[in-house]
């Protein structure tokens, strides 16, 4: 899933930034209003973490332009401001809820998880391939019997492989869906996690032609 953090404090984008990339999120940031719609005509977002006092557009302002445009986009506000009446202003402008800074990080990921769990009914089936297992509600990945223990980045690539089983997927696009647009690796990044990701998956049991790779095209799962 993919959370846009529109916050002017750069420390504090980047601890959320970070904090959410530790669970699996991708990430973008924008630093005002204005750079934070140019994010949202590019890419569809799941979330989007909105600070109050912002450069060009405000938060306030940002939040009811986007729902006159019919986003339906999740929006958690994050402010300074803590009386009742700056929430209400909050709420009233569309935003799905309320947090005020300082706040507790751990509060803060499980009300994300509230609110994107509103845009999905229902428990996501788990992904299998052959042996190969990815839990989605849990990020547990087992081959037979055997539980993998993944990085967040390894965990995302899998998935997108299982996903897409025997579509050939390029490093590029891999890079597209994977990392935030600024934050985007070399394509030897890619030939390295495909590197650790086949270990890994070899230490289990797996095949080592399990991940296969298209010469000039990209990767794939073997075929069942």
């Amino acid at each position: 899933m993919r959370i846009l953090v529109v916050e002017d404090d750069a420390q504090i984008a980047d601890m959320l930034a970070e904090a959410l990339i530790n669970r699996q999120y991708k990430v973008d940031i924008a630093q005002d209003g204005k750079e934070a719609w140019d994010w949202i005509e590019m890419l569809d977002y799941d979330l989007i973490l909105l600070d109050i006092t912002l450069p060009k557009i405000n938060g306030i302002r940002f939040c009811q332009q986007l729902r006159d445009r019919h986003f339906s986009i999740p929006i958690l506000m994050l402010t300074a401001r803590d009386t009742i009446a700056d929430k209400i202003v909050g709420l009233d402008a569309g935003a799905d809820d309320y947090m005020v800074k300082p706040f507790d990080l751990e509060e803060l990921m499980a009300r994300i998880r509230a609110l994107l769990r509103r845009g999905s009914s229902t428990v996501r089936s788990n992904l299998c391939w052959g042996h190969l297992c990815l839990n989605p509600n849990t990020y547990e990945v087992v081959y037979g019997d055997r539980l993998l223990n993944l990085t967040p980045k390894e965990y995302a690539l899998l998935e997108l492989l299982i996903a897409n089983g025997r579509r050939v997927l390029s490093r590029p696009g891999i890079i597209e869906r994977l990392w935030a647009l600024d934050d985007s690796p070399t394509e030897e990044a890619v030939k390295f996690h495909i590197k650790t990701l086949r270990q890994k998956l070899r230490s289990v049991g797996a095949p080592d032609d399990l991940i296969e790779t298209v010469h000039g095209l990209g990767y794939r799962l073997k075929q069942l």
